[in-house]
């Protein structure tokens, strides 16, 4: 599946971003200091199944301009992502994925613009209301940046991991250092405090279909944050093995587990665009009835 790189203009200012395949549209959502060149293999991995996969470079990273000041937040972050979809004309409901950084995004996009967001995969996600220090269960919101920058040799640990992860980072993280190291300072600080957890709980009772994916080995992202999104969303996570980063170790393998919410995206989509439109509420809420069935 070919990949291709792209620049338009969003809030008048240039961006940049990946497109592959055809079909339902899929919004992929990078995480912290990346952008979409990382997510080369997955973006081909997912568009592999039937889809249009559009992968942005958000504000401050891959060359794309940083938000005004006054913008800075993830509320200004989702707006950006709205303005990108109305600027390439995807008129009809996504599935957000979002990695990371880019998870909470995702988690803000689909609850301020709830019509353009078809269903919701979270990966290793920032936006958990919990952080454990000790034995003390604590809001993230109290954990320093310095605990999270303790972790990040881990996701690129043991050597065989090393050897697929790090030169797919790289690609992104030394330009975006070297271009902006501001953006990712910032944003940084951005992502370690979002609690997330009531714009999920709001999701979560408009019906919106969620599934919450982590890495057993992620030190980032740790295991009381995830089980603070699943709690939020009302759906059990899925634990995979490997860390951080594992999808973008293994784009194929994140491809066959996110399969599901894909054919269930699909299938649900299909029964729309056959159906009136008074119908169509209805049936997105029978997607999110299937999805949280599989999902047990």
């Amino acid at each position: 599946m070919t990949v291709v790189e792209r620049r338009t203009s969003v809030q008048g200012r240039p961006a940049g971003y990946s497109v592959a395949g055809s079909g339902m549209p899929v919004l992929l959502l990078h995480g912290w200091a990346l952008a979409h060149h990382t997510y080369r293999g997955v973006i081909a991995t997912i568009a592999a199944q039937g889809c249009q996969v559009i992968a942005p470079a958000m504000p401050g990273f891959g060359g794309t301009r940083d938000l005004p000041g006054d913008s800075f937040s993830m509320c200004g972050y989702a707006q950006w992502v709205a303005e990108l979809l109305d600027a390439l004309e995807i008129d009809e409901p996504a599935v957000v994925l979002g990695h990371s950084f880019g998870g909470g995004v995702a988690i803000r996009f689909a609850h301020d613009h709830r019509a353009r967001a078809r269903s919701l995969v979270l990966v290793n996600s920032i936006g958990g209301a919990s952080w454990r220090r000790g034995k003390a269960l604590r809001n993230v919101a109290d954990r320093p940046l310095w605990d999270w920058g303790l972790h990040f040799p881990s996701d690129v640990w043991p050597l065989r991991q090393a050897t697929r992860v790090l030169p797919v980072v790289v690609e992104d993280f030394l330009p975006n250092l070297m271009r902006n190291p501001r953006a990712i300072v910032r944003v940084a600080n951005l992502a370690r405090r979002a609690d997330l957890s009531a714009e999920l709980e709001s999701l979560r009772d408009s019906g919106m279909p969620i599934s919450i994916l982590w890495g057993k080995r992620d030190g980032i992202i740790t295991r009381e944050s995830f089980e603070a999104l699943c709690v939020a969303s009302g759906v059990q996570g899925t634990v995979v093995e490997g860390s951080h980063s594992w999808l973008l170790a293994d784009p194929a393998r994140f491809g066959e587990v996110i399969t599901n919410d894909v054919r269930v995206a699909q299938a649900a989509r299909e029964l729309e665009l056959r159906a009136p439109t008074s119908k169509r509420r209805g049936l997105r809420r029978v997607q999110s009835l299937m999805r949280r069935r599989t999902s047990r």
